[in-house]
């Protein structure tokens, strides 16, 4: 019976034959097909495992072979396979003087079941316990692509693995019960039923997608040092929402219509205003992913090791992520492609939120490297000869002083920073770059009378709106793709092509005229101009219009303009 593992590289990875063979010799372990360091350290673990766990070593020469001998073999989930591939060589060995007939009636095998391969994974430890592996998920993907339906696999693994349907899962703790598995396998005389993926009813592809927003966020994407307030009755920690944040109603504001939309966004104003605290609550707006991009998230977290330990049955993430990088993070940081081309920010954003505060304090190559991700939702990673492309379809929410000390054009304020420093300041976000983002909100300090008024937006409310929105938008693009025979899958007006952004944003001849005059008095370019008419179809969605309206353009150029006091390069 086929023993395959598998090697990750990035977003893919590739299916390894996992060999042993005993011959007279010295007791000497060589392990070929371009093993790495820590594939190569496994077989002093896979020994010491063996014998802790009460089985005999072989005292053969032993030759582990790991194909396709081209590609290099990295990470520690090579451990279990080795050591199972070794002890059934064992076996072969000892019972290759006995007739056929003889071996046959001491393991029976079912014909059906012994020509099939059996995916196995998991770390060991001295004592033969197996710890868990990243990448589980990619690995099952690619052995179900090739029709394998038995996985052996880390009992911390188990969740995860079951999100893949169709399959058989054993979860093991320690090396004797993988061995025990893998004999009921091969043999086909299962004495413990594995543990079988069975998918929920879901609607028709064709039906509208629920946005709904679970009570909880995932663990993988709670924001440290936030406000969490306890819920006595159902006993949750809930995040608090834009009930408490006063004075900023036209940022809230541009953040709904973000949120609806999918438009990236820049704030901008001096420190303390409130950027932060109201861009850091933004993916409380956002509902939940649809199956297929919170698979594509939760593949890309398994790949990174950021799973939860403490799951439900299901590791499914379902909450957009919300990343919030350092200023100090590195192109590989954001980007990817550190070590084995592991994912950056942009991909664990994927189906969320990438916040960059303060984002002139960025590196400017990594800001620019921002710009492919942003036109494509996908990144192509290179490393060694080879290359991965990771998904990466995020918004983008960009928080910005408007000088290095933060005062320049502050009312009662003295800016200390002279006029090279301001310009060097805002050169690092190009012109390229900010063409990409559709909404540019200007950040006051908020009045004094307006700290004390009540809050003017409700989270629910504008979770409803938000979701009568999309909803508006994924009716609507079905219905041009249908006609188009094309299948739908991202309906978010930030998203429409060109010949999407004609057919959908139908104007009034008033507002057709201000689009006209606006454009040619602002000098915008093709990008800016259909940002613009995105911009007020998402208000006219979130107002349940037919048609664009004067108004909805009036307030869709205000938001895409900035205001006086920044340098005139701006």
């Amino acid at each position: 019976m086929e023993i395959l593992s598998f090697s990750s590289f990035g977003y893919e990875g590739e299916l390894i034959k996992v060999e042993a063979d005993l011959r007279r010799g010295l007791p000497v372990i060589d392990i070929v097909g371009l093993p790495g360091s820590a594939v190569k350290e496994a077989r002093d673990r896979m020994r010491a495992a063996i014998r802790n766990s009460g089985l005999e070593f072989p005292l053969n020469r032993i030759l582990i072979n790991l194909s396709p001998a081209d590609q290099k073999k990295e990470g520690s989930g090579f451990d279990l396979p080795i050591a199972i591939a070794v002890l059934t060589a064992k076996e072969e060995a000892k019972n290759s003087d006995i007739s056929k007939q003889e071996a046959q009636t001491i393991v029976p095998k079912d014909d059906s079941l012994a020509e099939k391969s059996v995916m196995i994974m998991g770390e060991l430890e001295l004592s033969g316990r197996v710890r868990p592996v990243r990448g589980l998920i990619g690995a099952i993907s690619a052995a179900r692509s090739q029709g394998i339906k038995y996985f052996i696999v880390p009992k911390e693994n188990e969740a995860e693995a079951l999100i893949e349907e169709g399959i058989s899962v054993f979860g093991v703790s320690d090396l004797i019960e993988a061995l025990e598995f893998f004999y009921q396998i091969e043999s086909g005389s299962l004495a413990a039923k594995p543990t079988f993926f069975k998918k929920k009813n879901t609607t028709d592809k064709g039906a509208a997608p629920l946005f709904v927003w679970s009570d909880e966020d995932n663990d993988a994407h709670k924001i440290e040092n936030f406000d969490f307030q306890k819920d006595e009755k159902k006993g949750l920690g809930l995040v608090r929402g834009f009930e408490d944040i006063r004075g900023q109603d036209g940022l809230i504001r541009a953040l709904e219509i973000a949120a609806a939309g999918g438009h990236n966004l820049i704030a901008y104003g001096p420190p303390g205003c409130g950027k932060t605290l109201s861009l850091s609550r933004f993916h409380l707006l956002l509902p939940d992913m649809d199956e297929k991009t919170a698979m594509e998230t939760t593949r890309i977290y398994s790949i990174a090791g950021l799973l939860p330990q403490s799951a439900p049955s299901s590791r499914l993430l379902k909450r957009p992520p919300f990343r919030m990088p350092s200023q100090n993070a590195s192109m590989e940081g954001i980007i990817g492609g550190a070590g084995k081309c592991m994912p950056g920010e942009v991909s664990l954003a994927h189906g969320g939120v990438l916040f960059l505060d303060e984002a002139a304090q960025f590196k400017a190559s990594v800001l620019q490297s921002l710009r492919s991700p942003l036109e494509t939702g996908s990144v192509t990673l290179s490393r060694a000869g080879r290359s991965s492309t990771f998904p990466a379809r995020f918004q983008l929410l960009l928080a910005v002083n408007p000088c290095p000390c933060g005062n320049f054009g502050a009312m009662g304020k003295i800016c200390t920073c002279l006029p090279y420093e301001i310009e060097k300041y805002w050169k690092k976000l190009t012109a390229p770059l900010l063409d990409r983002i559709d909404i540019r909100v200007p950040v006051l300090p908020p009045k004094p009378e307006n700290i004390l008024a009540e809050a003017k937006y409700s989270t629910q409310t504008m979770r409803q709106k938000i979701k009568n929105a999309r909803l508006i938008q994924w009716e609507r693009l079905r219905f041009i793709n249908k006609e188009k025979k094309m299948q739908n899958t991202i309906y978010e007006n930030a998203k429409l092509s060109p010949q999407e952004t004609a057919e959908v944003c139908k104007m009034s001849g008033e507002a057709e005229r201000f689009f006209s005059a606006i454009v040619e008095s602002k000098k915008l370019s093709g990008r800016g101009s259909h940002a613009l008419l995105k911009i007020s179809r998402t208000i006219a969605d979130i107002e349940s219009s037919e048609n664009i309206s004067l108004a909805h353009i009036e307030e869709a150029a205000a938001l895409r303009q900035w205001i006086k006091y920044l340098p005139d390069f701006l």
